[in-house]
């Protein structure tokens, strides 16, 4: 299954568009987690451990179009589109999201 954020594939042209696929990740956050990204936040630095969360949510969601694809019979997805943010479940923590749009479809 090719994957692309472009909208065409070099030398590979497109017979059918069979549709947008999606795909959600969700991730609840962690008392541990949280408490070392507020000590990087407060001494300055990158969060390791939420940037993993985040590749590995990105690898994930990526994988899902790839599945929810090859039901439709797809050959690929083009013009992905990738974005994060926050659900927020009470006043005590959030939900990360990590969404995955693309279009799947058959090679000519």
């Amino acid at each position: 299954m090719l994957v692309s954020t472009t909208d065409t594939l070099q030398n590979q042209p497109i017979a059918t568009y069979l549709g947008i696929v999606t795909a959600e990740v969700v991730y609840g956050t962690n008392v541990l987690r949280d408490f070392f990204a507020g000590i990087r936040d407060t001494i300055g630095g990158r969060t390791g451990s939420y940037e993993r969360v985040f590749e590995k949510g990105q690898q994930k969601a990526i994988e899902e179009l790839k599945q929810r694809a090859q039901k439709l019979n797809a050959d690929a997805v083009i013009g992905i589109e990738i974005d994060t943010g926050t659900i927020s479940v009470d006043d005590k923590g959030v939900l990360l999201l990590i969404t995955a749009t693309g279009t799947a479809v058959k090679l000519g």
